[in-house]
């Protein structure tokens, strides 16, 4: 055991402490920004309307051909809005203050067009089963990539990586959370927690596309409406000084030690790296996870589905990771020390206004938060299973899932928790080795949506 910690803990080293994962992430969304002439800016009210102006339409039921671009975009939000957006930009803050948050920011602008790049060439290349169940997501735009061997090896290293990354390890992680704000918060048994976890679980995992898709269009709109209402609760207590906080996350993102109430020892890198990492982490843009969700969408264009991605990404960062964020600065609830981290500082932030309240409104929270991410993380794995093993597989799949959900809640075991974030950082590489090699396929369907197509639809309606 300390042999196979040890060689993770290298691998990690290199992946996320030199930063080579940051790099490629935020370069290939600087590259798509430039290729694609900033479509997360020309594009947005255009993703506005492809994502709510059919919300309140008759629904279609999920199934074998797909969902409706909602419940797609439900779906990807239900796995990227997570422990991320409430643990993940707590310990951004706390370890490289305030100014964290500007650059999570910049991270997720550039995001949001390698988003829409993984989306459309989602699309483009999903697949129909022999059953007629659609299906799509990286495996099978490497492929299209890359007709050789090499293109066969990357599809199988990513498939291996994201079943490991968020299905099995991934999702104990979460169960983990969940179990550990239940104890605080309630006392609850861990073990009891997990047990139910398991339970629900394969409740939903059972029922297939269908019930994954109404699960998520039923909970994701519900959990961001109480977080944001709760999180807008304890800023109107002190309203005079959000001002304040906007002052505090930029001029910190330049001038750590400049601004009151800073971390001690927070630098302008620590800023940017771990305001970078963690907003990545939490909006997965560049991951390869969220466009198994968006392959599966029912649209005319592919294009159509890479705008609704976009604004999940800013719906992620800009709307509830800033919750989290707007809640500890504005409550003053970070110390100097940075000794007070991760889910306890919003904690802090929620209790300072709620009291004992706010323990129980975050384990809420968390709650549906890490579950409703259970379910997408399942669904992500469940098409890589299937591309590698076939659709019979999949139930025992489930189960395995399930166990590690269960065990997940049981304690905190340092190798699991290492060896996701190594599975996580493994898959993007393969990842955005073949969405780099589809810049030229990305760029002419984006040109063939703004030129052919939405001047076709608009000459038919």
């Amino acid at each position: 055991m300390k042999d196979l910690l040890a060689i993770v803990d290298a691998v990690n080293g290199v992946l996320w402490d030199k930063d080579v994962l940051l790099l490629l992430l935020v370069g290939t969304g600087i590259w798509y920004s430039f290729q694609l002439r900033f479509i997360q800016v020309r594009g947005f009210v255009e993703g506005l309307k492809e994502t709510f102006g059919g919300l309140f339409a008759k629904k279609t039921a999920a199934g074998k051909d797909g969902m409706s671009q909602f419940q797609a975009l439900a779906t990807a939000i239900a796995a990227q809005v997570g422990t991320g957006n409430i643990a993940g930009a707590a310990t951004a803050i706390a370890s490289g203050g305030p100014g964290a948050i500007f650059w999570m920011w910049i991270s997720a602008f550039f995001g949001m067009a390698t988003i829409f790049a993984e989306a459309t060439m989602a699309q483009k290349y999903k697949q129909v089963d022999k059953d007629g169940s659609v299906t799509g997501g990286p495996v099978y735009y490497i492929r299209g990539a890359y007709k050789s061997t090499f293109g066969k090896v990357l599809a199988v290293i990513f498939a291996v990586c994201i079943i490991f990354a968020l299905g099995f390890m991934g999702n104990a992680v979460q169960s983990n959370s969940i179990a550990d704000a239940f104890r605080v918060a309630f006392g609850w048994n861990p073990m009891y927690v997990g047990i139910v976890l398991a339970i629900l679980a394969y409740a939903i995992f059972s029922g297939g596309i269908a019930r994954i898709a109404k699960v998520t269009e039923t909970v994701v709109p519900l959990m961001a409406v109480l977080y944001i209402l709760g999180a807008l609760g304890v800023m109107l207590m002190d309203i005079g000084n959000i001002p304040l906080v906007f002052k505090e996350i930029v001029v910190g993102a330049f001038e750590p030690h400049a601004i009151a109430g800073g971390v001690a020892g927070a630098t302008v890198k620590m800023a940017i790296r771990k305001g970078v990492a963690r907003g990545l982490f939490s909006n997965e843009a560049g991951m390869g996870s969220t466009p198994h969700a968006h392959a599966v969408a029912r649209v005319d264009h592919p294009c159509q589905q890479g705008l609704v991605a976009m604004i999940g990404v800013f719906i992620d960062t800009f709307v509830v990771l800033n919750m989290t964020a707007f809640v500890i600065i504005v409550s003053r609830s970070v110390t100097p020390d940075g000794s007070l981290t991760g889910a306890a500082l919003a904690q802090a932030g929620f209790s300072s206004v709620y009291g004992k309240g706010g323990e129980i409104f975050l384990a809420i929270c968390m709650f549906f938060f890490a579950f409703s991410t259970i379910i997408g993380w399942y669904f992500f794995g469940e098409a890589n299973v299937r591309y590698l093993f076939g659709a019979k597989a999949i139930k025992i799949y489930s189960l395995f899932v399930c166990i590690c959900v269960f065990l997940g809640t049981l304690g905190k075991v340092e190798v699991v928790w290492n060896m996701s974030d190594m599975f996580n950082g493994l898959m993007v590489i393969p990842n955005l080795i073949g969405l780099l090699a589809l810049t030229k396929a990305t760029k002419s369907l984006e040109e063939d949506f703004y030129s052919n197509f939405k001047k076709r639809a608009k000459e038919l309606n």
